[in-house]
Formats: C-alpha cells, structure tokens, sequence
C-alpha cells in the first residue's frame, strides 16, 4: 500500500553503526510534524569499557544478537505490523563496517518482505536533522557535529542539501576525550568522566595547553596535539600525575578544547552567512553536545553573534534509532528512497548527499 502524497509517513529505523544496538518507530505528520512512536536502545558500554574503547568485533556481535528482539520491542510499543509501515530506514553508513552492513542488512530484509520502500541513511544526516526531529530547529543552519568519530562543520539548507565548510585534520573531538581520560586514568566512556575531574579541579589554570588552529583561516579542526601535549605535561611532572593533577588537567584540556570549537565555530559561521545572510540558528549535536562547559562557551558565541542555539536533547544527541528514522522518513517524503542492493559504506562524506537529493530512485521491494 502506498502512502498518501503529503500524508502521514511510518517509518522503522534501525542504528547500529558504532556501539549502540537502537529501533525505533517514528511517524511525520501530514504537516511535517515528527511523532516518536517507539524506541528500543541496548547500551555496549559494559562491554567495551575494558578495552577503554569499542571493538568492533564486540559491537558487531551485539547488534546480531540484540537488533531483531529490539526492533520486535520497538514495533510492538507502537502497536504496528510491518504492513502498517511506510517506509524502513537503516543507517548504510558510515560507522564501523560490520555493524552498519548487519542493520542495513535487516533493514533490507523487512522492507522486501513487506513491500515497502528502503532508506538508506547516513548517519551524519541523522544527527543533522534530530534538532528538526525534536522541533528545535527549521532550515537554514549551521550544524556543529561533534562525537566520538566525527567533528563537523556543516552548512544545512534542507534534506539532503548540505555543505562540508570544516572538519578535523585528525583525531575527532569525541576520541580526543576518551585518549585523554585514558591517560589520566579516568575510565571510559571518556567525555562524562573527563567533565566530572574537571568539576574537581582546583585550579583549571595550572596547565597552559595549547589551542590547536586556533587563528587560522578556515574552520577546520585538529586534537592530536593538544592530547600529545596533555601527555607531556603529566611527564614533566616532578612526581606521578594524583587525582589533583588530574583534575587539574582534565579541566585545562576541557577549557582548550571548548576555546577551540567556539573559535572555528566562529569562522564556520562567517564562511556560511557568506552563502546563506540570514542564517540565524546554531545546532549542535553528537555525544559532546552534552558537555555543559562546551555549551556555555557556544551560548557566549551564539549571544555575540545574535544567534538562537538548538542542542537536541542528550538521548538524540548520542547514537539513536530515532533519528534515522526520522531522516529516512523525510527522505520519504521527498521521494528518496534507496535501492535494496544499496553498498554499505564505512566512509560516506555527508555533503555527497546533494546531487542524489537532486535525483529520486525506485527503493520499493518487488
């Protein structure tokens, strides 16, 4: 059955590109309106926080024995058959390989058996639109994407149309975080507990670390050496690092990261107001939306600037299935589906997306 032109549209997503095994249900209105169905998420953390670190092998094994129970879960808290859905998205990248071809590989799967159109989903994109999803955000904006994989600045024009304007040259913002907190004994996952020492510290000023970028053209980023240079610093210590000394740490490198990302922020949105004057909305989103000295910082830029800022709430700035779907249903609703012999794909730059926004395809099963 197909749904209405400009009707409601009911679409499963399915996550499972990093440690995060998630289904969820979501509905857009016949106005656009976003309506979260049903979510069903297993956390790996347990199980990977003895390596300080995800390992894929792990991840991939989780999401095979977990994915089809949640999305029952998921699909029996909405009170839905597969009939009942318009649509079935899955997250076809990027991400860890493994992982990312076992949830697009049963998104396929449902969706051929019942004969419903196939999204595949970037999971960049996901992230850009889950500002939309929670009704935080309308377009244009520009998107501050910052996780444990990725660390983004994008110019958002609609579904579809986005433009890469700065990313890091090296180690992501999110693993910089968790390298850090490896050094100073923390634990992991990185980002909570490096905050955490940091609220501790007694004096964040005690360390001078570096700014890496800071002042340069351009709004790309760069963390390996500010995590080199928090290693030496412990090093020159004339005794072994204490909770003080890490505390006193973790809030210096915290303090140079949040420096960092509101200064190329700042270029970011300079070069994107070149294309699009008007813009006026900030988005932030991935895991380290959630730190609060990062938010503060962006609230100060965004009030210089007189910008709005919109951070999703923190279950939809993390790894979530609800995301996808709904990015998979806005897909839907512009005609975008995807064909089931669809490629997974571990590299899939967000702003390839334009031309194939340009040029909708047959995605329903036979």
């Amino acid at each position: 059955m197909t749904a209405e032109p400009g009707g409601p549209l009911t679409v499963l997503g399915i996550e499972t590109s990093c440690d995060e095994t998630a289904a969820a249900v979501v509905r857009r209105g016949s106005g656009g309106a976003p309506e979260i169905l049903a979510e069903a998420l297993l956390s790996q953390i347990a199980d990977h926080r003895p390596y300080e670190g995800v390992v894929p092998e792990i991840a991939a094994r989780a999401h095979i024995d977990h994915l089809d129970g949640l999305i029952g879960r998921a699909m029996a808290s909405a009170g839905l058959d597969f009939c009942d859905l318009d649509g079935v998205a899955a997250t076809a990248g990027p991400g860890l390989i493994g992982g990312v071809m076992i949830g697009a590989t049963m998104g396929k799967a449902i969706a051929a058996a019942a004969g419903k159109p196939f999204l595949a989903v970037n999971h960049l994109e996901g992230h850009a639109l889950s500002a939309c999803m929670t009704g935080q955000a309308a377009f244009p904006f520009l998107l501050l994407l910052v996780s444990g994989g990725h660390c983004q600045l994008l110019l958002v024009r609609g579904v579809g149309r986005y433009r890469l304007l700065g990313t890091t040259v090296d180690d992501a913002v999110g693993e910089a975080f968790d390298k850090v907190a490896r050094l100073l004994g923390l634990g992991y996952p990185g980002g909570p507990a490096v905050e955490a020492a940091a609220e501790r510290a007694s004096d964040p000023d005690r360390f001078d670390l570096p700014r890496p970028m800071r002042g340069r053209p351009g709004c790309d980023f760069s963390f390996s050496g500010l995590k080199t240079a928090v290693l030496h610093r412990l090093h020159a210590l004339d005794t072994p690092p204490d909770p003080h000394d890490g505390a006193d740490m973790a809030a210096a490198f915290q303090e140079a990261v949040a420096d960092v990302l509101t200064e190329r922020t700042g270029n970011g949105l300079a070069m994107a107001r070149e294309r699009e004057p008007g813009l006026r909305r900030l988005v932030v989103a991935g895991g380290v939306a959630a730190n609060r000295r990062l938010r503060r910082a962006l609230e100060d830029l965004c009030a210089r600037e007189g910008l709005d800022l919109s951070v999703p709430p923190q279950r939809y700035c993390t790894d979530n299935a609800a995301m996808i779907a709904w990015a998979g249903a806005e897909r839907l609703a512009l005609g975008l589906t995807s064909p089931l012999d669809f490629a997974p794909r571990p590299r899939w730059p967000l702003d390839s997306l334009e031309d194939a926004a340009r040029t909708p395809s047959d995605g329903r099963a036979a």
